[in-house]
């Protein structure tokens, strides 16, 4: 039978080093926690309308929308929230679409799915976004030899992750003790705990409420307990909310395609973008912290993927 989905993996086997490889050509050194990078900026889209719908600045919607309009990719393997706020993974060809999967999911979806609706609209040159375990698949895929598949990714946005949940946390947690069905959920975020919006039972008002994460972490999928990878370091670009705004993007820009797409953005005036370790260290300091703890997760058993003598004895 086909043995691609094994080959590809990111997390079946020794991985890293591979990736490294077919995306930048060197291996991380033991210093460059965050995986390879060119900058790291603070950014904010100037349309209110994606800044609104999406998270923390906005950014990864309106990069989506700046690469569809101007021939970098055919679609964007996106996901999206069903009826019941389960998340199941699509495509995004256009700007309603975009809009209409904006915003962060902290249940797992596997986006990489969405290439069997991407292949039945013919969509070839695909703009992927997601989390690190799914963002190293393309380097792992051209380093073993399904390089066809492979070169399909032709933009890939990373998001920062610490972990994901699963859907237990729905009727468990917020259901059961908070009195929040499912279905009224409108926006999740975490911000050093879990910010949940949703309309009310009975008048479908909006409300608010904040959950401590400590009361979230039985609910943290096992998978994500040995993932290392933080900062999607494979990706063209890693978005996530760390910052001093609430209405801001911190991304780390890492490839040539990543850089020369957000410096087209800034010349067009769709995004502001300043100098993050200038105008907050302290965002700079926390994605550091984090980082480095989550490198701690890699095995060191004999026979197991190694780390490096700096890094095991941290």
């Amino acid at each position: 039978g086909c043995t691609v989905c094994a080959r590809v993996c990111p997390r079946f086997r020794l991985w890293e080093a591979d990736a490294d490889e077919a995306k930048w050509s060197r291996h991380r050194t033991a210093e460059e926690v965050l995986g390879v990078y060119r900058a790291i900026v603070l950014v904010q889209a100037k349309d209110s309308e994606i800044a609104d719908a999406g998270q923390d600045g906005g950014l990864g919607t309106a990069l989506l929308l700046y690469a569809l309009e101007n021939d970098y990719i055919d679609a964007a393997l996106v996901s999206f929230f069903d009826e019941e706020m389960r998340t199941r993974p699509g495509i995004a060809r256009t700007r309603d679409e975009l809009l209409a999967c904006a915003g962060s999911r902290y249940t797992y979806s596997a986006n990489v799915l969405g290439i069997d609706d991407a292949n039945e609209v013919g969509a070839q040159r695909l703009g992927l976004v997601s989390v690190g375990c799914q963002t190293s698949i393309p380097p792992v895929a051209y380093g073993r030899g399904a390089r066809k598949l492979a070169k399909r990714f032709a933009l890939v946005v990373g998001l920062l992750c610490s972990k994901t949940f699963t859907d237990d946390i729905y009727e468990d947690l917020l259901e059961a003790k908070y009195g929040i069905a499912r279905h009224l959920v409108t926006k999740i975020n975490i911000k050093g705990r879990l910010q949940v919006w949703h309309e009310d039972a009975g008048t479908g008002a909006p409300k608010y409420v904040e959950i401590p994460l400590k009361e979230c972490n039985e609910y943290t999928r096992p998978g994500c307990m040995h993932c290392p990878d933080f900062s999607a370091q494979h990706a063209d670009i890693s978005l996530g909310g760390i910052g001093k705004g609430a209405d801001t993007t911190l991304a780390i820009v890492r490839s040539e395609l990543g850089e020369e797409i957000l410096a087209k953005m800034e010349q067009d005036g769709l995004v502001t973008v300043t100098d993050a370790t200038e105008d907050d260290p302290d965002a700079i300091a926390l994605i550091l912290k984090m980082a480095r703890r989550q490198r701690k997760r890699w095995p060191v058993e004999i026979g197991s993927i190694p780390v490096t003598p700096e890094e095991t004895s941290t």
